[in-house]
């Protein structure tokens, strides 16, 4: 009998539905406070997870949803830098 693997599931910072964690892309507050995209899911750090659409992205910018979870002010250059990654890589 072949036993199936749990999937673990996250929440998207976004839309706030349960998904995947693979089908969602990582957001990073990295220890020295870089916060980024982590496309692989493996850099160090408090991380965020969102769909890898644009809307999601907006939604959870407008909402203030990563500073609140990363607890630190993210600068509108580096949503504009994650948007153009997400949108370049999804």
């Amino acid at each position: 009998m072949v036993r199936k693997r749990k999937m673990p599931m996250r929440m998207c910072a976004g839309c706030g539905e349960m998904k995947p964690k693979k089908e969602l892309v990582r957001v990073v507050k990295s220890p020295e406070g870089e916060v980024s995209l982590d496309l692989t899911g493996r850099k160090p750090g408090r991380g965020v997870y969102v769909c890898r659409s644009a809307a999601c992205l907006k939604s959870a910018r407008k909402a203030r949803r990563f500073e609140k979870a990363l607890s630190c002010k993210i600068p509108d250059e580096v949503y504009d830098c994650m948007e153009e990654e997400l949108l370049g890589n999804g």
